[in-house]
């Protein structure tokens, strides 16, 4: 978390001519090419959700990638929690058929299963081709059947398709199993000298939702954090130190344009704390230029610059509301850090926290309309939610460690964050409601998690 306390900390400048780049643009994987649904629906018994099974993918003599793909899948379906998953070590007195048209249902229904998600992969050359179907057990039919093809390199995407389809056909529901998640690590342990200080490197990684597939997408002996994707996921903002002092960068994912200093900072101009506006034109951000900490919206090309807070003490860390309308916002104007809102042209402004400390609120995708935020709780912080229909506040998480800077996942039914619990600042993922906690980093110190759309 930046604080109050520490955001001048950050203007400590760690030498001039820092070269920086986003090395190695996350490159996505092929979308798979779908084929014939049948749109019907699964069912459990009266206000229960349905029990799915997920066994190994059919796989020929790839009997690890096969595994991989039903477990995968099984925890991609369970981490939305719409259905019951049937543990998978339930299935080891049923042995795996010879092809998809040789499934013994019986043996299913004996374990009380409503529907079962079944797949075959078949290798050719450097691609997969992936067929799956979800099988109402009682009845036999399939409600879902789909075909796909692409690269092989990465089998663990044909399941997160696959979860993130059943999802949107069974329960009309926009999974994240594709999405991805931005944060900022010192792991890799490298260090700059300067002539009276050394100072630890942080660069900006990204990983899968659920923390596979880690990898480093800037490489310069600086600090850049703070990352935010945009709404398109094809560009990445985030605060560096490349020029010796702070400063908003947007690097392109795709790498057909060069890295751009929107805000155009200077040593007495420093720029940090992105935050796109839902519709990816424009960039909200924390700026000394004026003197305080203020909040500037700017252009994504760098024109527009407009002052949207204009008070003696500090106005930090802004996040925009869905409908693009509003911006939340950290201010101490009323003695200690508050959560307050103002409207995206700076007008009415309002405090709508009201305890011993707050900060990094993030707002909540639609329908949900809230914003999470940190709270202090004892020697460290938890997570909050304000719900703007009741104005009323509840914690999400334990109160073990410190738990900060909260990140929405695009359906806003998770949270990411950074907890102490486990010794090191590492990130974690929870549900909205405190449950299904998941450690996603494990290496370095993790912080400022982003989560794409």
């Amino acid at each position: 978390m930046i604080r109050m306390k520490t955001i001048l900390a950050l203007t400590l400048a760690l030498g001039a001519g820092l070269a920086l780049s986003a090395q190695n643009p996350p490159t996505p994987p092929p979308q798979p090419q779908s084929q014939g649904e049948v749109r019907l629906t699964i069912v459990g018994p009266p206000g229960l959700p349905p029990k799915l099974a997920v066994p190994d993918f059919l796989a020929g003599g790839d009997v690890a990638t096969g595994k991989l793909v039903g477990q995968v899948l099984w925890d991609d379906l369970n981490f939305e929690r719409e259905f019951y998953l049937v543990p998978r070590d339930t299935y080891a007195s049923i042995a795996q058929p010879g092809s998809l048209d040789q499934i013994p249902l019986d043996r299913w229904k004996e374990l009380g299963v409503d529907g079962l998600v079944v797949g075959s992969i078949r290798r050719t050359g450097g691609n997969v081709v992936v067929q799956v179907r979800l099988i109402e057990v009682a009845s036999g039919r399939s409600v879902f059947a789909k075909e796909y093809s692409g690269a092989g390199a990465n089998p663990r995407f044909f399941a997160h398709t696959i979860a993130d389809e059943i999802h949107q056909q069974q329960r009309a529901l926009r999974g994240v199993a594709r999405t991805k998640l931005a944060f900022t690590s010192d792991r890799d342990g490298e260090r700059v000298k300067g002539a009276a200080n050394s100072r630890d490197i942080q660069n900006i990684y990204i990983a899968d939702y659920d923390g596979a597939n880690q990898r480093r997408i800037t490489a310069t002996p600086s600090l850049d954090i703070t990352p935010a994707w945009s709404p398109d996921t094809k560009a990445m903002a985030y605060t560096s130190y490349r020029s010796g002092f702070p400063d908003i960068l947007v690097a392109d994912l795709t790498g057909r344009r060069a890295l751009a200093k929107p805000a155009n900072g200077t040593p007495e101009k420093q720029n940090f704390l992105p935050a796109w506006s839902p519709d990816g034109e424009r960039l909200a951000f924390m700026s000394n230029r004026d003197g305080n900490p203020e909040i500037y919206v700017v252009n994504r090309d760098g024109s527009g610059m407009r002052r949207l807070t204009n008070h003696p003490e500090n106005d930090v860390t802004p996040t925009w509301a869905p409908s693009g309308n509003q911006i939340a916002f950290t201010s101490n104007r009323a003695g200690r850090p508050q959560i307050w809102i103002m409207n995206a042209d700076g007008s009415g402004q309002q405090k709508i926290t009201n305890e011993s400390w707050c900060d990094r609120p993030t707002w909540s995708p639609a329908p949900f309309n809230e914003i999470a935020y940190a709270s202090q709780s004892g020697g460290g912080y938890d997570i909050r939610i304000y719900e703007f229909a009741t104005r009323n506040t509840r914690t999400v998480t334990d109160g073990i460690g410190s738990n900060e800077s909260p990140a929405f996942s695009p359906n806003g039914r998770h949270l990411a964050f950074v907890s102490t619990r486990a010794g090191k600042a590492q990130i974690f993922t929870i549900a909205r409601d405190g449950n299904g906690r998941k450690q996603i980093t494990t290496l370095g110190e993790n912080r400022y998690p982003n989560w794409s759309n």
